[in-house]
């Protein structure tokens, strides 16, 4: 068994080389030949490569044979029959799967507090804000968005409806949105959105859309088990937008 462990990493080491490969050529190429310069700190910058190849293998080992299964796993769970006490025509019953809402609820908040790129967002909205934004407030904020995004993209699956009618209603708020909410925190609420699709959301989110279309009856992997990720990076900016609107009149409340 561990012998099988160490085959399957060695394999994702030499695919992960692979591709950062080209992007470490194309560096050194710029640094030497167009810049003409030196790499500074070579031993750092060489034992920082070592670093990133070992950790993006780990990574995505990681994610093969834990992520993956677990949000697979959970899906499949809390959609059994057994466990949600139906049988039958009432399978079909959207209310019978309050369950699985909660669960992508609360999997989307914790993914998202974690997400190491949301951290990295907020930390340097905090500094150049001078303190106005509070990261911790900033990750809460997307992170609620990300909850009830999971939770109305779950109830897509399980109603099987279009997905292009919440993606479309979704921008049109965002539209309307911005027109509204402060300028200074418009470009922040977008990368909001894209910042919460990273490392740790994503293979947990994707896997349980996959889990729950397969489980579902009626319900087509190919069709219905993608755009989760959609939901996740779309609701936080409806999030951020809503609250810099609702501190910005709050503000002009307490000034009068």
């Amino acid at each position: 068994m561990m012998f099988d462990y160490f085959t399957d990493f060695a394999l994702v080491l030499f695919y992960t080389l692979r591709d950062v490969l080209p992007i470490l050529v194309l560096i050194i190429f710029f640094q030497l030949v167009v810049l003409k310069q030196p790499i500074p700190h070579l031993k750092r910058v060489t034992l920082g490569g070592v670093y990133v190849v070992l950790g993006l293998a780990l990574f995505l080992m990681g994610l093969e044979k834990a992520l993956f299964p677990v949000g697979n796993i959970m899906a499949t769970q809390l959609s059994d029959p057994s466990f949600i006490g139906v049988t039958g025509a009432e399978l079909a019953n959207w209310k019978s799967y309050y369950w699985i809402y909660i669960f992508a609820a609360m999997i989307g908040f914790s993914t998202t507090i974690a997400e190491p790129s949301l951290i990295a967002v907020a930390i340097k909205a905090g500094e150049v804000s001078g303190g106005t934004i509070k990261p911790w407030g900033l990750r809460i904020t997307v992170a609620i968005g990300v909850a009830f995004a999971l939770a109305v993209g779950t109830f897509r699956i399980v109603t099987g409806t279009p997905l292009f009618v919440y993606i479309m209603v979704g921008y049109i708020i965002v539209i309307i949105q911005t027109f509204f909410a402060p300028k200074k925190l418009i470009a922040l609420a977008y990368d909001s959105g894209g910042v919460t699709t990273s490392t740790v959301t994503v293979p947990i989110v994707a896997a349980l859309g996959l889990g729950l279309s397969s489980a579902v009856p009626g319900r087509n992997p190919a069709v219905d088990g993608f755009g989760l990720i959609a939901f996740a990076s779309l609701f936080p900016i409806i999030a951020v937008l809503g609250y810099a609107q609702f501190m910005s009149i709050k503000n002009r409340i307490i000034k009068n």
